[in-house]
C-alpha cells in the first residue's frame, strides 16, 4: 500500500513538472500563492481600481486551521495583470513555497468555527455569507467588520447577522441572488432554507413574504461561538430531499425559483410561488451522490450538475426526465475522482468549468460536443468530447474555484494540499492563453502574420 502511494506521488510530481514547463505556452498569466492553511473556497469581491497594466479586486479566502490559532475569513487585494502584459517566461518562474507578490492580506475576521463556503451577495459584493459546521448561515459586512489579528484564545468577530432555521448542521450548500437580497442554504436536515436579508431591516409582513412558507422572519437575537448577533428565520423551508442538501442554486433570472443536489443523487427544481414542495424532482440526476450544480446565466434552460460519480451532466429543464429518472443533455465524462464544484463561464454561454479530487480543472465547451472537426479534438485525440482546457497547475483536489466578472477568462483556484505536501493549500489566479478559446480562422491570421513577421526579421539578421 505504501509502494503505491509512493508511486502515486511520484505521477504526480511528473504530471505537474510537465504542466510547469508548459506554462508559457498555454497561460497568457498566471500567480501562484502558497497558503498556510487550506481555503475550502474562493471568490471574488468587488473590483477597486484599474490602471493601465493590471486591475485590483477584493479576494475572498478562508483559513482552515488545526485548532493552534483561529479560523479566519480573509478578505485579500488582488492585482491581476490585464491580457498580454505578463512576459512568458516570468509566469513560470514561481516557487511553489513562496506567497504572490500579486495577492495581499487586507483583513482577517475571527470565524466562529471553519469556513467551509464562503458566498458574495452579487448586487452588493462586500456583503458575504459564510456556512460553518452550524445550521446557521452568517452574514459579514466586511468592509465595516474590523481587522483582527488571529491568535490562540482571541474572541470569534461578531457577524452582522445570522439566519436561523436549519435544524442539523448546514455545511457546503450556499448561494445568493443575483436579482434580490436573498439568500439559500441546504443542510443535512434534508431541507432548502430561504431568507431574505432585508428582513433584518424591516420584518417581513404576510403579503411580501413568499407563498408556501412555514415560518415568520421575525428580529431575534442569536448566539454563534459565544457571540450574540441579530438573527431572521427562514422566508420559505422546503422539504423533498431523502439525504444531506450539497449545493443550491437560484435561477439566474428568478428571486422564487431554485434548484438543489444531495446526497440522494435527486435534483430538485423549486418554485417559492408555487408553495414548499418540489416543482420537479429528477430522480436518480447521477449514479452517486450530487455535490454541485449551477445555473447557466446566458441560457436559463441549462442546468450543470457534478457528482461523486466522478462526472458532469448537463440537462434541458424543459426536458429533464425520460422513463422516471433523469436524462442529461450531455455527459461529460473527463475527471477520474468526484466533481466537487462546476461553474458556468460569464464570458460565453457554451462554456464552463468543472474542479475534482483528482486536482485537475476543466474547461469545457458543450457546443464543441457536436462539432465533429473539434479543433483541440485534433490536438487532443484522447480528450472526452468538448474538454478544451485542463488546469493542470494544482497537486491535490481543487476544491473551489470562481470565474472572474471583471477580468474576462480570468479564474482563481483553490486545492487542498493535506494529501500531497501534508499540509497547506495552493491557491493560483490564471488565465489561459487566448489563442486557445479564440476563433480558429481568427488565431491562425494572427499565427500567419507572426510567422511573415519572424520570416522578415529572420531575413534581415
Amino acid at each position: 500500500m505504501r509502494e503505491r502511494g509512493r508511486a502515486a506521488g511520484a505521477s504526480v510530481d511528473e504530471r505537474y513538472a510537465q504542466w510547469k514547463s508548459l506554462v508559457p505556452v498555454l497561460y497568457d498569466w498566471l500567480a501562484n500563492h502558497n497558503l498556510v492553511w487550506p481555503s475550502l473556497s474562493c471568490r471574488w469581491g468587488p473590483q477597486l481600481e484599474q490602471a493601465t497594466y493590471k486591475n485590483r479586486q477584493r479576494l475572498y479566502l478562508s483559513e482552515q486551521t488545526d485548532g493552534s490559532v483561529p479560523n479566519t475569513l480573509v478578505i485579500a487585494n488582488c492585482e491581476i495583470v490585464k491580457p498580454r502584459v505578463a512576459a512568458a517566461e516570468h509566469i513560470s518562474q514561481f516557487n511553489e513555497e513562496a506567497r504572490s507578490p500579486f495577492v495581499k492580506k487586507f483583513k482577517t475576521i475571527i470565524h466562529p468555527g471553519e469556513v467551509n463556503r464562503i458566498r458574495e451577495l452579487p448586487q452588493i459584493s462586500k456583503i458575504v455569507a459564510t456556512h460553518t459546521d452550524s445550521p446557521d448561515v452568517l452574514i459579514w459586512d466586511v468592509e465595516a467588520q474590523p481587522n483582527r489579528h488571529a491568535v490562540l484564545g482571541v474572541a470569534d468577530s461578531r457577524p452582522d447577522l445570522i439566519l436561523t432555521g436549519h435544524q442539523d448542521n448546514a455545511e457546503f450548500a450556499l448561494a445568493m441572488c443575483p436579482t434580490e437580497p436573498y439568500v439559500l442554504s441546504g443542510g443535512k436536515d434534508k431541507l432548502v432554507v430561504l431568507w431574505s436579508i432585508e428582513d433584518h431591516i424591516s420584518p417581513s409582513t404576510t403579503e411580501t413574504k413568499s407563498p408556501g412558507s412555514g415560518s415568520s422572519s421575525v428580529k431575534q437575537i442569536s448566539k454563534v461561538g459565544g457571540v450574540e448577533s441579530p438573527s431572521v428565520g427562514p422566508r420559505g423551508v422546503y422539504q423533498g430531499h431523502e439525504d444531506t442538501v450539497e449545493d443550491v442554486q437560484f435561477c439566474p433570472s428568478s428571486a422564487q425559483e431554485f434548484c438543489s443536489v444531495g446526497d440522494d443523487s435527486c435534483l430538485i427544481l423549486w418554485d417559492a410561488r408555487a408553495g414548499s414542495t418540489p416543482a420537479v424532482k429528477v430522480e436518480k440526476a447521477h449514479n452517486a451522490d450530487l455535490h454541485c450544480v449551477d445555473w447557466n446565466p446566458h441560457d436559463v434552460n441549462l442546468i450543470l450538475t457534478g457528482s461523486a460519480d466522478n462526472s458532469v451532466r448537463m440537462f434541458d429543464r424543459r426536458n429533464l426526465t425520460s422513463g422516471g429518472v433523469g436524462s442529461p443533455i450531455h455527459k461529460f465524462e473527463g475527471h477520474k475522482a468526484a466533481v466537487l464544484c462546476v461553474q458556468w463561464s460569464p464570458d460565453k454561454s457554451s462554456v464552463f468549468g468543472s474542479a475534482a479530487e483528482d486536482g485537475f480543472l476543466n474547461i469545457w465547451d458543450h457546443e464543441k460536443v457536436s462539432k465533429k472537426k473539434d479543433r483541440v479534438g485534433t490536438r487532443m485525440p484522447n480528450a472526452p468530447p468538448g474538454l478544451f482546457f485542463q488546469h493542470a497547475g494544482h497537486r491535490d483536489k481543487v476544491v473551489d474555484f470562481h470565474w472572474n466578472a471583471f477580468d474576462p477568462w480570468t479564474i482563481v483556484s483553490v486545492s487542498d494540499d493535506c494529501g500531497s505536501t501534508g499540509g497547506g493549500g495552493t491557491l493560483q489566479i490564471w488565465r489561459m492563453s487566448d489563442l486557445i478559446y479564440r476563433p480558429e480562422e481568427e488565431v491562425l491570421a494572427e499565427l500567419e502574420k507572426f510567422k511573415s513577421h519572424v520570416l522578415t526579421c529572420s531575413s534581415k539578421s
